[in-house]
């Protein structure tokens, strides 16, 4: 039955039921009634949902396979219910490409472990030990983390990026397929912005149900993004033990080897009791007035893509697992690629 992937499609299309059923010269009744599988559409107007929906009729007659749960995202004001309910559809249709391609070649997709955590966490102290039992269960020690999403892909992370979710009201998405973690953030935003979204997406994972009720999930995971990224001994090491300034150029340089923003730099530093809360808002007030808060100087950190997927098809296509077409369908927004590397090869 098709009601599943129809209302998918439609939310994900950013339509309501009226829109839909305008686009394709239908009543909202008859499409509310597909969504439902009280009706089934014939193969005409089959064609007219795809063709106004931008899917394939094979997409839309596919079995729905995947269900998102335990979904967190980080929302601001202006973030509507539609919205949500268009990232949600988009998020499990590219979970549901990647995972069918895995199904195909398992030992492409490495298995999440998580690593040994306490039950209960009581504080912030604790949301850092945390970050460092996460950090040696995948033997990061304590340097920076050049290849974020690589990293996070190689310990069986689904990391999707996508232009989708460029808007200002929506900061990241994580949820399980199964027992396989998915985390999705903006290829728009800068690479420091994605990184600290990724870890904090990774701290919902990790924190969701352990934390005490006093603890504040969203604060937690912060501050589990910040010591994932840079855990207290590396800050001791940039920074000393304490200070009453820190050069704004100090910042710039560690954010480049970091991967982490010029801002969160400051909170690691009041985190880890390098600058009293005094000196930190001394120094937050200073970059607020210069702008800094919004725009850091020294430029962008270059943006992280991930490429497990897109690897991953290419080499299902090589060892003939599948065929052109198949490898188009499951690259979606990506086949345009694949499409010109088919032209080259093909030659004059």
């Amino acid at each position: 039955m098709i009601g599943e992937r129809l209302r998918r499609s439609r939310k994900g299309a950013g339509l309501s039921l009226r829109a839909l059923s305008d686009a394709v010269g239908l009543s909202h009744t008859a499409i509310d009634k597909y969504e439902n599988d009280q009706l089934v559409p014939n193969s005409g107007t089959l064609l007219k949902l795809a063709a106004a929906l931008e899917v394939s009729v094979d997409y839309l007659l596919r079995p729905s396979t995947i269900e998102l749960t335990g979904v967190a995202y980080r929302r601001h004001s202006g973030f509507s219910e539609q919205l949500a309910a268009r990232i949600i559809a988009d998020v499990t249709d590219q979970v549901e490409r990647h995972m069918a391609l895995y199904d195909l070649l398992p030992d492409a997709l490495p298995q999440f472990r998580i690593p040994e955590l306490p039950a209960r966490i009581e504080t912030l102290e604790e949301v850092e030990q945390v970050a460092m039992l996460a950090r040696e269960a995948w033997k990061l020690g304590f340097n920076p983390i050049p290849d974020l999403i690589d990293t996070f892909e190689e310990h069986g992370v689904i990391v999707l990026a996508s232009d989708v979710f460029g808007d200002k009201s929506f900061s990241g998405l994580s949820a399980w397929a199964g027992d396989v973690p998915v985390i999705i953030i903006s290829s728009e935003w800068p690479g420091d912005r994605q990184r600290f979204t990724a870890c904090h997406e990774l701290g919902h994972l990790l924190l969701h149900d352990r934390l005490a009720p006093e603890l504040e999930e969203e604060k937690a995971c912060d501050r589990f993004a910040g010591a994932f990224l840079v855990p207290e001994p590396s800050v001791s090491a940039a920074l000393g033990k304490r200070r009453k300034w820190i050069d704004p150029r100090e910042l710039v340089l560690l954010k480049r080897e970091y991967g982490l923003s010029m801002n969160a730099w400051l909170y690691r530093a009041r985190d880890c009791g390098v600058l009293d809360q005094r000196k930190f808002g001394q120094m937050f007030g200073t970059f607020k007035k210069k702008g800094w808060n919004v725009r850091e100087p020294g430029g962008d950190y270059p943006h992280e893509k991930p490429y497990r997927f897109q690897q991953t098809v290419y080499r299902a296509l090589a060892e003939d697992i599948i065929g052109e077409s198949k490898a188009i369908e499951l690259l979606g927004s990506q086949q345009d690629e694949l499409r010109r590397f088919s032209a080259d090869a093909a030659g004059p």
